[in-house]
């Protein structure tokens, strides 16, 4: 397996058809995408095969048993660098600096990540002026992750 330009992570997604669109969108740039279990649907669950079309079956997946496993493998290799997203966060996700191979690390639909993750680590956000919470998740994984490409391959954007 070649080495992905980014890995996607989800720590105990709950909504199926988010997860699917979040997999095509890691397909379509050959990007990782890392399911952290409990999930709140099984991955043969015919609203994530049709969130992400026909494609899902070529989606570079990897499943972890739970958080500890994901955390295990995440720093298992001291030169992996991770960005925990969050409405939490307290920077905003554009003065990020996004290298090949980052981890973006997104919690779960209703719950975010855990407080002791974002405690430990600091969180990037998504500036929200306007009088929602929250972004769906599909949508905010689509806007962060193709903000990291850009400067990872810009060449691709021009």
């Amino acid at each position: 397996m070649s080495s992905p330009p980014l890995h996607v992570a989800l720590i105990h997604p709950e909504i199926g058809p988010n997860t699917g669109n979040i997999g095509r969108l890691c397909l379509g740039i050959g990007a990782r995408l890392h399911l952290i279990h409990p999930l709140g649907f099984s991955t043969s669950d015919k609203a994530v095969r049709r969130a992400g079309l026909d494609y899902w079956k070529h989606v570079d997946c990897v499943e972890h048993a739970d958080l500890e496993t994901f955390l295990s493998w995440l720093t298992a290799d001291p030169q992996r660098r991770f960005h925990l997203l969050s409405t939490k966060g307290t920077t905003p996700y554009t003065t990020a600096a996004y290298t090949r191979g980052d981890v973006l690390l997104f919690g779960a639909e209703s719950k975010g990540l855990p407080a002791d993750l974002i405690a430990a680590h600091g969180a990037l956000r998504i500036p929200m002026p306007g009088p929602v919470r929250s972004l769906n998740l599909a949508n905010a994984a689509a806007i962060i992750t193709m903000t990291a490409l850009q400067q990872i391959s810009p060449e691709l954007f021009t």
